[in-house]
């Protein structure tokens, strides 16, 4: 099974990269972040032409996260992100899919930091956080993807010096993602390619893809009863470097689920 993250920056600005991308790469699982359009705009006809089935949480000019998959649709569990009933902002969605739960989820990006943005970044993670040791101590396959807006390492960051007061990389944010792994989460990316330099986002200015002057900040974990089925993670640079592209690239990971039902040894 290939799951993927992106941040598309715009679901309609950018349909047609993305109808082009599920052709190309045909993935099972495709979690998508800052829709930035309302419920009722999803192009969801475009979806199913394209031999999708798509769930979304929309919000108009902002945020938006949906998931599209393949083989069938998946089943709707979460809509937002439980432990503040007054959180607006469509920033989660949670379903089940062919035996495992994807979770889809846009992290507040927090700056200016500090204030109000930053301090609505930390409770929103504090309940990730919570939501993650649920999940844990399910022990179900699950898969937690998306735009968490954090750079856990300095190696998951150009010139980190440059970027220690700014929300997705301070102390504090930092700490609240190694809280998340803490619970037993693996990173897909980081599991295999430990010591390499791999970015997922690179800002359209100073020609920052052109230098590689990025960061890692869309992240795909896998549970304790998933990561046995972990066989690759990757980021498809080459959707960056296309026409109008958005400023993330797709980051992936390929699963091989008969290995949680038939486990070697």
């Amino acid at each position: 099974m290939l799951v993927v993250t992106y941040n598309i920056n715009g679901m309609n600005a950018r349909l047609s990269a993305l109808l082009e991308y599920l052709e190309e790469r045909k993935p099972d699982v495709v979690c998508l972040q800052e829709l930035k359009t309302p419920q009722e705009k999803f192009p969801e006809q475009a979806i199913l032409d394209a031999g999708y089935h798509a769930i979304w949480h929309g919000q108009k000019s902002w945020n938006g996260v949906a998931i599209l998959t393949r083989d069938g649709p998946a089943q709707e569990l979460q809509r937002g992100l439980p432990g503040d009933p007054a959180d607006e902002q469509s920033r989660y969605i949670e379903a089940a899919y062919q035996g495992i739960l994807v979770c889809g989820l846009y992290l507040p990006n927090g700056n200016p930091a500090p204030g109000p943005k930053f301090d609505y970044k930390l409770a929103w993670f504090e309940r990730l956080i919570a939501r993650g040791a649920e999940l844990i101590e399910a022990k179900v396959p699950v898969v937690m993807c998306g735009d968490f807006n954090v750079m856990p390492t300095e190696l998951d960051v150009y010139k980190p010096e440059r970027w220690l007061t700014d929300a997705l990389f301070r102390p504090e944010t930092r700490a609240c993602f190694h809280r998340l792994m803490a619970q037993g989460w693996t990173d897909s990316l980081r599991t295999l390619y430990p010591d390499e330099v791999i970015y997922t986002f690179w800002d359209y200015f100073r020609d920052a893809f052109g230098r590689n002057a990025g960061l890692r900040i869309d992240h795909l974990l896998l549970s304790p009863a998933l990561a046995p089925a972990l066989r690759g993670a990757g980021v498809d640079r080459f959707q960056r470097a296309k026409l109008k592209p958005s400023d993330h690239a797709p980051t992936w990971v390929e699963l091989d689920l008969d290995a949680l039902v038939h486990p070697k040894g």
